[in-house]
């Protein structure tokens, strides 16, 4: 099995003689947690195996070494898991796009499940009251946006496209992606092809891919202008493939097709009537089913009245605030978002869904809001979906006494249970449910959200 090079000291300095270990757990990183046995210089110390699953006896080797825990890869399963599965993907173990391929997918969730509640408990010491069903979809080819590294190897005398290897210095050679959207995941190898034979070929570092309703964009970061005969191949593939093709020379404002008028890139939500407009490197959901459950988890936990006002923080395109619009009926839905490019296509979004109340605004959500006139206009409900850095900083600005509900969706349960620490602890609300959401199958990766009821009045 291919284990994870991760190693950061002298070879001469580990202890590579292979070992026994039971595996104790896993680790939020998808590894299996477990001690050095006795007969190890280390003994007792905490180790993280790459490719193992808990309740395994395995073999490893040593391949890193931290004051607080070393690291180690599988060498041969000694006894197996019931959980394990065959891989469906054969760069599983080198690609470190996902982590999980070898555990069966009940126990995928499950073990999220376990990872959110032991963030919860560690890092806020708190606990809901009740736990969400787990919320999951398609499993396979659900990845409709992402970013794909590009590295021309000259010893090898080929280019390489795909995710990063576990050891992140390098890119995986991938011929095919089972995660991926299969209208690009197997063609990977048919685009590494392409950038090969191009003159450009050496100066093209990352090519991101993003999937609408009804086209797909490539966008090809490049350092160098392209050759009118690299415009021409690239041309030629997209025609050929069903791509739309488009380039980027410098940062994100010089993002522009290969030729002519590009396609609109959007998708649907049908359930609320709503289409969303958006550009080759906007953020949006990577898992497009699991995006409309999490919607509709989100709007029903958060159970708008008619007539009440919802404020929805880190609204990007408006995923979420188009369709609390819908939902809210005569109410008032304001969206607050820190990028203003996309404050502006969330409005365009609003108009285009003839829904041109609805009031949008751009504010550095991690700053001094005193001056935000969103700030003080009053709501009865609060939907924010941060990233991974969480809101505890607009948490603390926000007035909260009035507040009848907070639904928090987050990217990562570290920043979550920070933040819901603080609510509880500190400003006396109640945690009533949270549970996880498999935005990303067979990756380590916890979408969750959370919703908490306000302090109980005298």
């Amino acid at each position: 099995m291919t284990g994870y090079p991760l190693s950061s000291c002298p070879v001469a300095r580990l202890d590579q003689t292979p070992k026994t270990v039971e595996i104790q757990k896993l680790g939020h990183d998808g590894r299996g947690v477990a001690r050095w046995p006795e007969d190890h210089a280390q003994a007792g110390k905490a180790v993280f195996v790459a490719g193992a699953l808990p309740g395994e006896t395995v073999s490893v080797q040593q391949t890193a070494r931290s004051k607080h825990f070393d690291e180690a890869k599988t060498l041969e399963v000694l006894i197996a898991s019931p959980d394990r599965v065959i891989p469906r993907c054969p760069h599983f173990g080198v690609c470190a796009g996902c982590v999980l391929q070898h555990l069966s997918e009940d126990r995928q969730i499950e073990a999220k499940q376990q990872v959110l509640l032991d963030n919860l408990q560690r890092i806020g010491h708190v606990a809901p009251a009740s736990v969400l069903p787990p919320l999951r979809g398609e499993a396979w080819g659900y990845r409709r946006k992402g970013r794909l590294s590009v590295r021309r190897v000259e010893k090898k005398d080929k280019t390489l496209v795909g995710f990063r290897e576990t050891d992140p210095r390098f890119v995986a050679d991938l011929r095919e992606c089972h995660t991926v959207i299969p209208q690009l995941g197997f063609k990977l190898d048919a685009l590494a092809a392409l950038v090969d034979g191009m003159d450009a070929r050496r100066d093209i570092p990352q090519i991101e891919f993003i999937a609408g309703d009804a086209a797909i964009a490539l966008v090809f970061r490049h350092l160098q202008p392209l050759s009118d005969a690299d415009k021409d191949k690239l041309a030629a593939f997209g025609h050929a493939q069903g791509f739309t093709i488009f380039l980027q020379p410098g940062g994100n404002d010089s993002v522009h097709p290969l030729s002519g008028e590009a396609p609109q890139l959007s998708f649907r939500l049908p359930q609320w009537d709503v289409e969303l407009l958006f550009r080759p490197l906007d953020f949006i959901q990577v898992n497009a089913k699991l995006n409309e459950a999490m919607i509709a988890r989100a709007l029903a936990l958060l159970d708008v009245q008619p007539g009440e006002r919802v404020l929805d923080l880190f609204c990007g395109l408006g995923n979420f605030t188009l369709p609390l619009a819908r939902a809210s009926g005569d109410g008032a839905v304001i969206g607050v978002e820190g990028d203003a490019g996309l404050v502006a296509r969330a409005r365009l979004n609003a108009e285009h869904n003839g829904m041109g109340h609805v009031r949008f605004f751009a504010a550095d959500l991690a700053q001094d809001l005193a001056g935000q006139p969103w700030l003080k206009q009053g709501f009865d409900k609060l939907l924010l979906d941060p990233a991974r850095a969480g809101a505890i900083e607009v948490l603390k600005q926000l007035p909260l006494k009035g507040l009848k509900k907070i639904v928090y969706v987050s990217c990562h349960p570290g920043s979550l249970a920070r933040d819901a620490g603080w609510l509880v602890n500190e400003a006396g609300w109640t945690l009533r449910e949270a549970g996880v959401m498999d935005m990303f199958p067979h990756t380590a990766h916890v979408e969750s959200i959370a919703v908490f009821d306000p302090p109980k009045r005298n």
